[in-house]
């Protein structure tokens, strides 16, 4: 069961040592801003999937008076996970007391999804975001998926180097193009059929929670090449713009999730608040979806709920989470926002957080 029931945290940004008991449903962090409540959420995040949901690069996140930080969680099955991460040494990962050489099997074991102000990503930022969304869902439905998503990586880099080169082989490109086109069908079949099932859900869910222009709204999934062509007879047509860019202009590394209303993208039409909204009820259909393909729950870490969401819209969120039966971590600077938005009478665990440590 994806539910964490102890964990320990040293080090990372401004908490010095920490530990908590978290139950299985509400925790609510609250404190003053920079007080490190959404260093917890971080320092979870970081465990269970090996990155930071604020930043790029890891050094930051050790405190700066320290040379190492770690993390530590324990579930409620007994399964526990540790990491540690230091300035001048590569990470150390261990589940169930054996070293990890990837996140994968921690990932799968430990589901999150993270809300905050990064979320709008998904609709301003670029194709990559989108991708990593839509991946995610894919890699926990499908085991085989993330072979072939390293093998598509991996013939593309080796594709692109020799675009790259003065005077490329075309017969070394062709024999990359057709191990590419192998693990491209795979990983595009995977996203495809991952996206059918996704819709629906979504749409239902944004439906039930009041989503603004939900009737209007279309999201599209996009191969990342005419969809109406081979990507093999593709990546022929274009061999000569690839070899002037020097890199390989479609396949599924340019997938991407087309979100409109009408005919405008979602994010020119939508608010802050609406987008919010609309971003929160995609990722909370990929938990109810994760819940109905596996036997675990997605955990989610929520980052300042209140900000740019009015009482109506806090209530549906907490709603949807609350009645999913997930763990919920949620940050906020006044109790109150919750407390008031929360239905029903869920059973909940307060931590009060003051300069990295728990006072209360």
């Amino acid at each position: 069961m994806s539910i964490i029931e102890k964990l320990s945290v040293a080090a990372v940004r401004n908490i010095n040592s920490l530990d908590i008991e978290p139950i299985a449903t509400v925790n609510i962090l609250h404190g003053e801003n920079g007080s490190g409540k959404t260093s917890i959420l971080e320092s979870i995040h970081l465990l269970a999937s090996g990155r930071s949901f604020r930043t790029s690069k890891l050094d930051p996140l050790i405190n700066s008076e320290k040379d190492e930080a770690v993390v530590f969680a324990r579930l409620v099955d007994g399964k526990e996970i540790g990491l540690s991460k230091s300035r001048r040494q590569k990470h150390h990962l261990k589940f169930r007391s054996e070293k990890q050489s990837n996140w994968e099997n921690v990932a799968r074991e430990l589901p999150c999804q993270i809300l905050d102000s990064n979320s709008f990503l998904l609709l301003e930022g670029g194709p990559r975001s989108r991708r990593q969304f839509l991946d995610w869902g894919v890699f926990h439905v499908e085991h085989g998926f993330v072979e072939n998503w390293r093998r598509t990586k991996k013939s593309i880099a080796n594709r692109n180097l020799l675009l790259r080169q003065r005077s490329p082989d075309v017969s070394q490109i062709a024999a990359w193009d057709s191990e590419l086109c192998l693990s491209a069908k795979e990983v595009h079949r995977a996203r495809a059929e991952y996206f059918q099932l996704f819709l629906p859900l979504f749409l239902k869910l944004y439906r039930e929670m009041n989503g603004i222009d939900s009737d209007a709204l279309r999201i599209d999934y996009e191969c990342g090449w005419d969809a109406d062509k081979c990507l093999a007879d593709v990546l022929v047509e274009n061999r000569d713009i690839d070899i002037r860019y020097g890199a390989t202009q479609s396949g599924p590394h340019r997938a991407d999730l087309s979100l409109k209303i009408g005919r405008n993208r979602a994010v020119e039409i939508l608010s802050r608040g609406q987008q919010k909204m609309l971003v929160s009820a995609m990722k909370i259909a990929q938990g109810l979806l994760l819940s109905q393909a596996l036997d675990r729950k997605c955990i989610f870490l929520v980052d300042d709920l209140p900000s740019e969401l009015d009482h109506d819209n806090r209530v549906a969120i907490l709603s949807q989470l609350v009645s999913m039966g997930s763990q919920i971590f949620v940050t906020c600077v006044e109790i109150g926002g919750i407390l008031d938005s929360l239905p029903g009478q869920p059973k909940l665990a307060t931590f009060h957080v003051e300069r990295g440590t728990i006072t209360s």
